[in-house]
């Protein structure tokens, strides 16, 4: 089980290059982080933006242009919707985000013609988390993508996490269906659904985990508070996932890690898609970019 993001880029490092292709790539952060991933051995990648503005910022931040493969596309809807195409007909593995804005890069994405969207797929944003005040890392969902998430837009987000724990080795992933109460409060839509969920990992319609909700957060990450609280629970205390009831509590809990929280590394990427999409907030770090690269790399197919 992977524990932490050096061991996923050791275990990349051992398997075949992913193509990495940046959308509007034209801002330090970006380029730096595709650089690093270049020189971490674990991608190969492509800049799509403004060749002028790309060499300026690699001169700027003294960075070899040469490592990249560069397609110049002065325009930054066109050159988004050019990435979004390489990734679509093969020539990329992994699609990244640059400093074009989220609505614009998930509209390209969604595009019923030359974006990644499958027939009936829902789109959604995971996370991962390494905090040093927990035992192990979290992965979590959703910030970005879906505001308000109704049963079957739950049901996706927990697969979605599953799939990204299972790919960092975690064999029976333990998931929290967030809301405000561990109690089955039948007044608060978000407790409701928490029970549906979990009673349908009891009964294999999500499999290969275990679910329990409605879980508060002190319960679903603190033994201690399990213990006070005497509750039973095969996931309490423990878990490895985070189901959150809206976007705004999941926002809100990822950008508390990312501001307050010491010592955390982050990463985050769009799942549901036809090939993993890096979606990271244009004002995130250097290493926040280039670990979500590593975790689209690891998701890739």
């Amino acid at each position: 089980m992977i524990t932490n993001f050096e061991q996923i880029f050791e275990q990349l490092r051992s398997k075949a290059k992913k193509r990495l292709v940046a959308a509007w790539a034209v801002d330090d952060h970006t380029i730096g982080a595709a650089g690093k991933a270049v020189d971490a051995g674990i991608v190969e990648a492509t800049l799509v933006g403004d060749e002028k503005l790309i060499r300026q910022v690699c001169e700027h931040e003294g960075i070899d242009v040469n490592k990249f493969k560069i397609v110049h596309i002065a325009e930054e809807l066109k050159a988004v919707a050019t990435a979004v195409e390489m990734v679509k007909n093969g020539e990329g593995d992994i699609l990244m985000k640059g400093l074009c804005s989220t609505d614009k890069y998930m509209r390209a994405i969604l595009n019923k013609e030359k974006g990644l969207l499958p027939p009936k797929a829902v789109l959604s944003h995971v996370a991962v988390l390494q905090n040093p005040n927990y035992h192990k890392l979290l992965i979590l969902g959703d910030m970005a993508v879906i505001p308000a998430p109704d049963l079957n837009q739950k049901v996706a987000i927990t697969k979605y996490l599953v799939n990204t724990a299972k790919a960092l080795g975690i064999e029976k992933p333990k998931v929290a269906v967030i809301a405000a109460t561990e109690q089955m409060l039948p007044g608060m839509p978000a407790c409701v659904e928490a029970a549906i969920i979990s009673k349908m990992g009891d009964r294999g319609q999500i499999g290969g985990c275990l679910i329990d909700g409605p879980l508060a957060l002190d319960v679903a990450l603190s033994e201690e508070a399990v213990a006070v609280k005497k509750l039973v629970s095969p996931v309490a205390g423990d878990a490895d996932c985070l189901v959150f009831p809206n976007i705004e509590s999941a926002n809100v809990f990822y950008k508390v890690n990312s501001q307050i929280c010491v010592g955390v590394k982050q990463a985050a990427i769009v799942a549901g898609a036809s090939a993993p999409c890096v979606l990271s907030s244009r004002a995130d770090s250097i290493e926040t970019k280039l670990n979500s690269i590593a975790l689209a790399a690891l998701t890739a197919k």
